[in-house]
């Protein structure tokens, strides 16, 4: 038996528990799934350049958390994805992504079970950051990896989005933006050592008309930032200052 067809008898038993859950984005999910073909589709794709920057050195199997409708895993050739949203799973199965239901801090995969584990644009929506990541670990193999894609806070995109947030916008409502110092500390605490950080998405928001060729390194005027982490035993002795 493969590992992964090992992954999906064990999560799908799980799963018939858990069925019942309900995420804001079940009455959200066409409105989002519409967003990457009408004004976030520019967006899309210069955050989707970025990424391939990274996906020769990865290792495999991998997984994305936070899946969603499945754009960016059909994009990246991510095989699997979890979401506690059952109507954007539908439409990420419709692509071709091996969807589950469930949320990232809980334990629904075997230890060290995926080479790689994708966070796009998800930390902001997550209930138990920390939670997740500490279980993003576990279910990484020994030389595995985290991929965080992010919209910080301090970024002119952050502060636009944070803008909506207080005006009760129907998806950033839910968000709760980080700051470059708070996502590394957060990856620091749940186990794992920065390794690299790309910066794409410098024309800023209402004025994206062109593809742009992502930089290496953090900037504060990225709209999206990429950050790549490493499982390491050793993480105790790492600092937050890996990502300067």
């Amino acid at each position: 038996m493969s590992l992964n067809n090992y992954q999906v008898r064990r999560l799908n038993t799980k799963n018939s528990q858990r069925n019942a859950e309900w995420s804001p984005f079940d009455d959200l999910a066409l409105e989002y799934d519409n967003w990457f073909d009408e004004e976030g589709s520019p967006i899309f794709l210069i955050e989707v350049q970025a990424f391939r920057e990274l996906l020769s050195t990865l290792p495999k199997p991998w997984l994305e958390i936070g899946v969603g409708s499945g754009r960016f895993a059909q994009a990246l050739g991510i095989e699997t994805g979890l979401d506690p949203s059952s109507k954007l799973l539908r439409i990420a199965r419709e692509r071709g992504i091996n969807a589950f239901l469930g949320k990232g801090e809980r334990e629904l995969f075997d230890e060290e079970s995926f080479g790689t584990v994708f966070l796009i644009v998800t930390l902001c929506f997550l209930d138990s950051p920390l939670a997740v990541l500490k279980e993003t670990n576990r279910i990484l193999i020994p030389s595995g990896k985290i991929i965080l894609g992010l919209v910080l806070k301090e970024s002119p995109w952050g502060r636009f989005y944070q803008t909506k947030k207080v005006e009760g916008h129907r998806f950033y409502g839910y968000a709760t933006f980080y700051s470059c110092d708070e996502v590394v500390r957060l990856i620091v605490q749940a186990g794992f050592v920065t390794e690299k950080i790309v910066s794409t998405l410098f024309q800023r928001p209402g004025e994206v008309h062109r593809t742009e060729a992502p930089r290496e390194g953090y900037s504060p005027d990225a709209g999206f930032t990429i950050i790549s982490a490493s499982k390491s035993v050793a993480a105790s002795r790492s600092t937050e200052k890996n990502y300067l």
